[in-house]
């Protein structure tokens, strides 16, 4: 066979689009733990962001491993590995569901830390004791309800945030967003065959430079040896006990990561690259473990974006290269420089890329009947969004002084946003637990369409149980009760279901080409309304 490249060309946009992504995310772990929850620079760039540093690199050396074994196997060059980083969903749960409630009911950012790390480490544990169940369930569950609720959490976390965030700073981001666009998405090559990633972020960097956006700043740069904290781990393990409600944050959030993990490596398999599912939830428990253990309290997950590296005809390379990058980077303080001197305009140009090629590669490969069972599983994930700011403008109102502000669900505020149209109580059901039900909501149409009625009643009673138990469109884990409408709203449109399977229906034939285009002049569809 040809030989397997360590690096290609191709790696160096790839490279700059995985290393934006967790880029962004490590600032944001930055800020938030230094300005938020007062935390020292010695805990913040001397212990967690060097965890996280060896929780990527073990895991993107894996999965470059992963990428030569798997071209070896099937006598290919063109197998890209998987991306890996920080999952940025749990990342702001862990900010602000485990991490923020202990620091503000204690005020000591170092108690919030160590409760962090070990709740990291206990979220790594319970992802490999899942991961025997990711090979069952990615048999199970039909790609539309997988994908879908994967393209859900692309359009709305990634690409539409990273989209607003552009917005802010139109000057920089459209400049560095035409670039992504020409280059990327567009597929065109830039002048000089110049990477468009690389590119895009050095334009940013340079105007924001000029605007005074960004800056050269050295604080934060220093030697940071990582070490295995096993004393603050055993503290936080007790506290951790000491603080059950945190258990019932950290069970469905690693949950959430299993099923990300699934859904991932199966967005990898629908263009062309099989990755064993096993191997992968052993590798993002261990990973996630593993930065435990040395000071990152943050999980770490394949990412969502492979069908875009494989798009930009990325290797092993590029994940190889963000590994070593932000391994030595973070021992040596170097992201805190990054991230003062490339704005995150600059960056964002490239979340968007990324999710709308997620979005788009889903569509193109579930069945094309199963299309509108991926859209029905897009529709969690945007209340979701909502439910989020909302969020985020009470939490506004509070830091500027505002008091006896009333909680999203209560009962009189729920009531006054109704008479605006708002939802309150449906948006915040459907954005609990998002993914799982995304997930179970695509998976429910495509077995309908499929006239699989008996796989959609056991969905129904899937989603019955967890709803029971808590584990979607509830905050938290509870014991189970029967006293929940959405259950039995689940457990009626099973009976609804069953029908299907003792009377003989006949399935509607329709020309959908027919039905919903007509041939524009210019030979284009459009569609007929």
């Amino acid at each position: 066979m040809n030989k397997y490249p360590l690096f290609a060309r191709s790696d160096l946009s790839a490279f700059w689009a995985l290393f934006a992504d967790n880029l962004a995310n490590m600032l944001v772990i930055a800020g938030v733990t230094r300005f938020v929850f007062n935390m020292p620079d010695e805990i913040v760039f001397g212990r967690i962001l060097p965890g996280l540093g060896v929780a990527i690199i073990f895991g993107l050396v894996i999965y470059s491993y992963m990428a030569r074994r798997l071209a070896e196997q099937e006598n290919r060059t063109n197998v890209t590995a998987l991306p890996y980083g920080i999952s940025t969903p749990v990342m702001f749960v862990y900010l602000f569901g485990v991490i923020g409630p202990i620091y503000w009911s204690t005020n000591d950012p170092l108690l919030a830390w160590q409760l962090g790390i070990a709740a990291g480490v206990m979220g790594g544990l319970l992802q490999l004791a899942l991961s025997g169940m990711g090979p069952i369930l990615k048999r199970i569950i039909p790609r539309a309800g997988m994908l879908g609720t994967l393209s859900g959490i692309a359009l709305v976390f990634i690409a539409t945030i990273a989209l607003a965030r552009i917005y802010e700073s139109p000057i920089i981001g459209f400049a560095s967003l035409a670039i992504v666009m020409w280059g990327l998405i567009a597929r065109y090559r830039l002048p000089f065959n110049m990477p468009a990633g690389l590119v895009a972020l050095a334009v940013g960097t340079v105007i924001g430079l000029a605007l005074g956006e960004s800056s050269i700043s050295f604080d934060g740069v220093g030697i940071y040896v990582p070490i295995p904290y096993f004393g603050d781990l055993i503290v936080g393990l007790n506290q951790l006990w000491a603080h059950p409600e945190v258990l019932a944050v950290i069970i469905p959030v690693q949950i959430y990561n299993f099923i990300e993990t699934m859904n991932n490596v199966e967005s990898a398999e629908s263009v062309g690259d099989k990755y064993p599912v096993l191997a992968c939830q052993i590798t993002d428990g261990l990973g996630t473990a593993l930065g435990g253990l040395f000071g990152s309290p943050f999980p770490t997950t394949v990412y969502i974006g492979h069908p875009a590296y494989k798009r930009l005809g990325a290797r092993a390379g590029y994940a190889l290269g963000v590994g070593l990058v932000f391994f030595f980077g973070s021992i040596f303080g170097l992201v805190a420089f990054m991230g003062n001197l490339i704005p995150q305009a600059a960056v964002a140009p490239i979340l968007v890329f990324v999710g709308v090629s997620i979005i788009g590669l889903s569509y193109n490969v579930v069945k094309p009947q199963h299309a509108i069972a991926l859209t029905v599983a897009l529709i969690p994930h945007v209340s979701n969004l909502v439910v989020t700011k909302w969020g985020s403008v009470l939490g506004a109102l509070g830091s500027l002084g505002v008091e006896n502000l009333p909680g999203l669900t209560d009962a009189q505020f729920s009531e006054a946003m109704l008479s605006q149209g708002a939802y309150v109580l449906g948006q915040s059901a459907l954005s609990s637990g998002a993914i799982l039900t995304g997930m179970l909501w695509g998976a429910f149409v495509a077995y309908l369409i499929d006239g699989n009625f008996k796989s959609a009643l056991y969905t129904t009673l899937a989603a019955t149980v967890l709803t029971g138990f808590g584990f979607i469109h509830a905050p938290s884990l509870r014991m189970f009760t029967f006293n929940e409408p959405i259950m039995w709203g689940y457990l009626i449109m099973g009976v609804i279901v069953a029908v299907g399977m003792f009377v003989e229906t006949e399935q509607i034939e329709e020309d959908v080409d027919e039905m919903m285009l007509a041939e524009a002049p210019d030979g284009e569809p459009s569609i007929a309304l």
